[in-house]
């Protein structure tokens, strides 16, 4: 999500303050059923709570609301203010950590930026020599000893989203201003990570959807450094309807046929609702969209205003959410809501 995004999430909800990091938590659906607690079957469904220690406090919160669905999978996202940060500093990634080391089938997802300052602005000139010094190896160290601390912590399966919404305008480590470049830099990143003793990372390549600043294909950095091709969607234009989401150019459909003709899994890695409002169509048209492409996780955004859960303003999305992934839902009612759900936490 750009910067603007997360600005207006923290507008949105008192529970996060503007600018926080964003987390989520997965769940368990296995396919063509409602989850059914049966741990590790199935895509692993993502929903934003807290990017620190509360988030993990808060499956249990989610868990509950969804009628006792299995949580299986955590996300959060490093801090691009500083190189410590991006070296993995935070400590509440020794949360994290002590949460996928408790079951062994669980998933822990890592949002990693390229570059600190990575929401400061940076004029794309600048990002473009600060893309060409990493592509020549200068940061390298910093993404070993992030390495080497996701190894010490016991999570050396790590799935790293590295470099997020690339073909967008506003993060520092955008790809417009140097594509080649930054396909390179990529490439040093992921070597200088795979040269850690005992690390089984997965790389997660997601762009946003659409053309966006550039089309996302021209970022592509090769399949032998790529493990996954993930996609962060809204349900905003470009793609009024979720058919135009669907079938835009570098959209939806491009996704997967992109993925499938790679030999990739897919992921979202970001997706909510947006600038159309309430909108259960949306909600159960991407629903069924994951349902049956299969990603390897999603990761709904739950704050205002693209949540549904921990926000209040979109209760009719609300039930068809919790309908669908509940283990005591009703799909079939879920489609007809046409308001009054309580979203708030329990």
């Amino acid at each position: 999500m750009s910067r603007r995004g997360r600005r207006l999430a923290g507008a949105c909800t008192s529970a996060i303050a503007a600018g926080l990091l964003v987390t989520g938590v997965a769940l368990t659906t296995p396919p063509r059923a409602r989850p059914d607690g049966d741990g590790g079957v199935g895509v692993a469904v993502g929903a934003y709570l807290h990017y620190g220690t509360p988030g993990v406090e808060r499956m249990q919160e989610l868990s509950r609301w969804l009628g006792g669905t299995e949580l299986r999978a955590g996300h959060t996202y490093l801090p691009g203010d500083t190189w410590a940060n991006i070296e993995g500093a935070p400590d509440s990634l020794r949360s994290w950590a002590r949460w996928r080391r408790a079951r062994a089938d669980r998933l822990f997802v890592l949002n990693v930026p390229m570059l600190d300052h990575n929401e400061r602005g940076v004029p794309d000139a600048r990002v473009a020599e600060l893309i060409r010094s990493g592509a020549r190896g200068e940061y390298d160290h910093h993404f070993r000893r992030l390495a080497r601390r996701l190894v010490a912590l016991g999570v050396p399966d790590t799935v790293i989203v590295l470099g997020w919404e690339m073909n967008g305008f506003d993060y520092t480590h955008r790809c417009r201003p140097d594509p080649e470049n930054w396909k390179r830099y990529w490439r040093r990143i992921t070597a200088a990570m795979r040269s850690v003793e005992g690390q089984r990372f997965r790389f997660d390549f997601a762009p946003n959807r659409g053309v966006d600043a550039i089309a996302w294909t021209k970022c592509y950095p090769g399949d032998d450094v790529v493990d996954v091709i993930g996609m962060d969607s809204y349900d905003q234009p470009p793609g009024d309807s979720f058919d135009e989401q669907v079938t835009q150019p570098y959209g939806l459909q491009q996704q997967v046929d992109f993925a499938r003709a790679h030999g990739k899994p897919i992921s979202y890695p970001e997706w909510g609702l947006f600038r159309n409002g309430d909108n259960p169509e949306y909600m159960g048209r991407m629903l069924d969209w994951i349902q049956e492409h299969r990603p390897l996780y999603h990761s709904i955004t739950d704050y205002c205003p693209h949540g549904v859960w921990q926000c209040t303003h979109n209760p009719r999305s609300a039930r068809v959410f919790r309908d669908f992934l509940s283990a005591e839902g009703d799909r079939e009612r879920a489609f007809g809501f046409d308001g009054g759900v309580r979203t708030g936490r329990p």
